[in-house]
């Protein structure tokens, strides 16, 4: 039999997705150049890397933990890759002699570097039960700080141009970074829906004590969720470096909420148990479609964090009510 179709369930599923289609639609008759093929290039490379790190995070967020490291992370990422990637003749460059480093080489480094302090963190929440708030929040910190020392706070740039190309260059007219992206979403989705390890995080999501007596290795699978989370982290700093064509400790700063917040937004719920690669996606798409149609609207920059902030308050409302609902 199929199910009634009930107007108020739609409305709280998929009210803020809604009101985002309508507000693109809004925008777009006010100002032509919103639908311009420069403005949807810009507005999906700014997708590309933050779903990224969305996806990476949506893993913490099923098994009802966070990560507040992950901007911290972003900043370390963008500054090692930095660091290798500068041109020989660039006068303020990092390590004087030596060649730049093979681009798939240094992807490769900055993504081990940045898994190796999730795994830290994976290890404190599962072996010595430390909340993910404090745990993540201990290693945001001391990220943060190892990459003030690594780079003495300074400004990195003058990249090789295979490094920036990665976000002019475009394969059938889509971005390289769009297709990095895309293809770690296809990984994601294959992790969350074909393999044991996908399987393990949702029963740890919906339920730990449950999961460990069927046999799930909870422990383990808690520490590389939070590596693989880590490493998406590296992989979004080495792509905001290739678009900005620069970076700096402050790379990343506060991500990690937006990131947050468009999970939620999208239904992982940050209850635990549930979410879908699909979530982040739509996530990370009404999120920056809404910034980018704020801006040109003409609203001021400064209003435009308290309308982000009023969509992430509505996002968790909704998204607690159907967990009560549920239960």
């Amino acid at each position: 039999m199929a199910k009634k179709f009930n107007l108020k369930d739609f409305f709280i599923n998929y009210g803020v997705i809604l009101v985002m289609v309508l507000l693109v639609i809004y925008t777009s008759i006010m100002s032509k150049n919103f639908l311009s093929v420069a403005n949807l290039n810009n507005i999906m490379l700014n997708i590309s890397a933050r779903l990224v790190i969305a996806l990476g995070i949506a893993g913490c967020v099923i098994t009802a933990g966070c990560d507040l490291s992950a901007g911290r992370m972003i900043g370390l990422g963008g500054c090692i890759a930095g660091v290798l990637l500068q041109r020989e003749d660039y006068a303020s460059r990092f390590f004087q002699g030596g060649k730049p480093m093979n681009i798939l080489l240094a992807l490769i480094i900055v993504m081990v570097i940045t898994a190796c302090f999730g795994t830290v963190t994976g290890f404190f929440i599962a072996f010595l039960n430390v909340p993910p708030f404090i745990s993540t929040l201990a290693m945001m910190e001391i990220v943060y700080g190892i990459n003030l020392l690594f780079t003495n706070a300074t400004p990195l740039g003058g990249y090789v141009s295979t490094y920036t190309e990665l976000a002019t260059k475009k394969i059938l007219m889509i971005p390289q970074l769009v297709w990095i992206s895309i293809i770690i979403a296809v990984i994601s989705w294959f992790i969350f829906n074909m393999t044991r390890h996908g399987k393990y995080m949702y029963a740890i999501g919906a339920n730990p004590q449950a999961a460990e007596v069927a046999g799930v290795p909870v422990k383990l699978t808690m520490v590389m969720i939070y590596a693989k989370a880590a490493a998406f982290y590296g992989l979004a700093g080495f792509m905001f470096g290739a678009k900005s064509g620069g970076a700096s400790v402050n790379l990343g700063l506060g991500y990690e909420m937006e990131a947050i917040a468009a999970c939620t937004i999208g239904g992982v719920s940050v209850t635990g148990g549930r979410g879908k690669v699909s979530s982040a996606v739509i996530g990370v798409c009404v999120f920056e479609l809404l910034k980018a149609a704020l801006q040109f609207l003409g609203v001021n920059a400064n209003a435009q964090w308290i309308a982000l902030g009023v969509i992430i308050y509505i996002a968790i409302s909704l998204d607690i009510r159907k967990y009560v609902a549920r239960k």
